[in-house]
């Protein structure tokens, strides 16, 4: 039975005896809080549906944090991304509450907040996915079942529109020109596989066959390997580009390796350059991944392949997906209305 004394002029310590049941207690504020309590944790005790909050009702959500930064986030592909997340979430009032504590109003509370940070909608969301995967292992993992997730209670902030950015009349010539050697050759190879800055900064010419026309990523985005088809034009740049290295390695007297990277820029380095390029050309408004978002387009308006096989070259999950990097342009439309060919 629940035995209920108090320890100061506004603490009142509740502690709750049952055979079979381990010793359950807790302190209020108010003696009325504490019966309250009492009686549910007794009721439920009683059914046989008694959960130990204990371990919720201990925990913050930063201890949380952190336990899930060390054992959880190192299996995951981009996995310092959702460390610098993380973080970010441990320096906001939330982090403080204990997990059994935090409510939905606390949660829409934390998105009002990344909202004056300036964090766009798109951010956010990310935020709140990783929080939601960390109340979920909490409550599968952790010894804290009677966790219920607070962020499937609340409104998520809407997506922006995607963006519909393509290369314009000489944008593509004038910003090749002011790019460096090897960022040409990038953005060259990017336009020709619809390949992320990060599938062009890991790759190696281990997982490239030229014989086969073929590439291999093998850490993407969704944590799937996949092997695209390589155009006569991406062929003929990662020749240029391999007999260069050959060039360069015979010169410094070391044998090209099979883990070579093809290219030496950093996903970072990348954003960059391609900022560097843009200003020296003069072009504004155009990122690194429109360029994933021209090739896509072109796909559709310069082949004859369908929406399965453009979707296993570009990797998207979904035909969703798929549509919101296609951005056709109307001029081609009436070509083919008028019997145009691809």
């Amino acid at each position: 039975m629940a035995s209920i004394r108090k320890r100061g002029p506004y603490q009142w310590e509740v502690r709750i005896r049952k055979k079979g049941m381990p010793v359950t207690c807790k302190t209020f504020e108010t003696k009325f809080d504490a019966e309250k309590w009492a009686r549910e944790i007794e009721s439920e005790m009683d059914r046989g549906v008694y959960v130990s909050r204990t371990e919720a009702e201990t925990t913050t959500l930063r201890e949380a944090l952190e336990r899930y930064i060390e054992e959880y986030l190192p299996r995951l592909a981009h996995s310092q991304t959702n460390v610098y997340k993380a973080r970010m979430i441990q320096r906001h009032r939330l982090a403080e509450k204990f997990m059994a504590a935090i409510r939905g109003k606390d949660i829409a509370e934390f998105i009002r907040e990344r909202q004056d940070e300036g964090a766009s909608g798109n951010t956010i969301r990310l935020d709140l996915a990783l929080l939601s995967r960390l109340f979920n292992v909490a409550a599968s993992d952790w010894s804290m079942e009677s966790l219920v997730n607070p962020v499937a209670r609340v409104s998520r902030p809407k997506l922006p529109k995607g963006r519909e950015r393509r290369l314009e009349a000489d944008e593509e010539e004038r910003l090749l020109a002011a790019a460096g050697p090897e960022m040409r050759l990038i953005i060259a190879l990017a336009l020709e596989t619809a390949m992320r800055r990060e599938d062009l900064s890991t790759l190696c010419w281990s997982a490239i066959d030229l014989d086969r026309r073929t590439a291999t990523l093998f850490v993407t985005k969704n944590g799937e390997t996949r092997t695209l088809p390589l155009s006569p034009k991406a062929i003929e740049i990662l020749e240029a580009i391999r007999s260069a290295q050959a060039a360069a390695h015979a010169k410094n007297g070391r044998p090209p390796k099979a883990d070579d990277r093809v290219f030496t820029q950093s996903p970072s380095a990348i954003t960059q350059a391609m900022r560097r390029a843009c200003r020296e050309a003069g072009i504004e408004g155009l990122h690194f991944h429109d360029l994933r978002h021209e090739a896509t387009s072109r796909l559709f308006e310069n082949t004859d392949l369908d929406l399965m096989e453009i979707k296993s070259i570009t990797g998207h999950k979904t035909l969703q997906m798929l549509a919101r990097y296609t951005h056709l342009r109307m001029d081609r439309h009436a070509d083919r209305l008028a019997g145009a060919r691809r």
